[in-house]
């Protein structure tokens, strides 16, 4: 939101169903988060609410690793898991 650039380390922990998504479409899709303005959580929540409408697995866990920013560390973890 400030203009700044933000770095992460995105973490996937995925227990996929009968879909999987392809590496290369992955890479592309987490660049395209590249120049747009939002907030760390905002960015993890929506990673694993998209992989959840592509490919609806078992199991998934989405972590965000935020570069610090004004010395304040950032980590974000949302996960899903399917009702049996």
């Amino acid at each position: 939101m400030t203009g700044q650039p933000d770095f992460a380390t995105i973490k996937i922990h995925c227990i996929p169903d009968k879909l999987c998504v392809e590496l290369k479409s992955l890479e592309l899709y987490l660049w395209s988060y590249r120049d747009e303005g939002v907030f760390h959580e905002d960015v993890t929540n929506r990673i694993l609410d998209d992989l959840m409408k592509a490919i609806d697995p078992k199991f998934i866990e989405v972590t965000g690793d935020y570069y610090v920013r004004s010395g304040i560390r950032t980590v974000v973890n949302t996960k899903y898991e399917k009702s049996k």
